[in-house]
């Protein structure tokens, strides 16, 4: 393993303290990592917009909606369905892709185990997630 941004080569199977006390496992890091990464991609963020905002859509409506071919959104949908951001149902030849609703609960769950306060700040910006009921 290379030395991070701060200079820091982290240890194999070290945990990592948190602000709050808790720690996170390298396998978890790892684990979130691969989550943010697909986020991290400016194409599957706009997908995800797209269906938070219109439901569930085919392939070819979100290519048309992102000016992108079918292979291209292909891939970046196979990207959030392994994170478990997104869910699909067949009809006949097509997959239609919708989020799914509990995408994020995975994730809210990594990040804040104890139950504690599902809360980001990043400044004026502050993020807060809650299971929908």
């Amino acid at each position: 393993m290379g030395e991070n941004q701060f200079g820091v080569r982290p240890v194999a199977g070290a945990t990592i303290p948190t602000f709050d006390g808790r720690e996170f496992s390298d396998r978890s890091l790892r684990s979130l990592t691969d989550v943010f990464r697909s986020l991290a991609d400016r194409s599957r963020l706009m997908i995800l917009l797209l269906l938070a905002e219109r439901g569930e859509m085919s392939v070819s409506a979100i290519g048309e909606a992102l000016e992108s071919s079918q292979p291209a959104v292909s891939h970046h949908l196979t990207q959030l369905r392994n994170a478990g951001f997104i869910d699909f149902r067949r009809e006949g030849k097509f997959n239609y892709y919708r989020l799914d609703p509990n995408g994020f609960n995975e994730l809210v769950a990594a990040m804040f185990p104890n139950g504690s306060a599902a809360r980001l700040a990043f400044g004026a910006l502050e993020v807060n997630f809650k299971k929908a009921m």
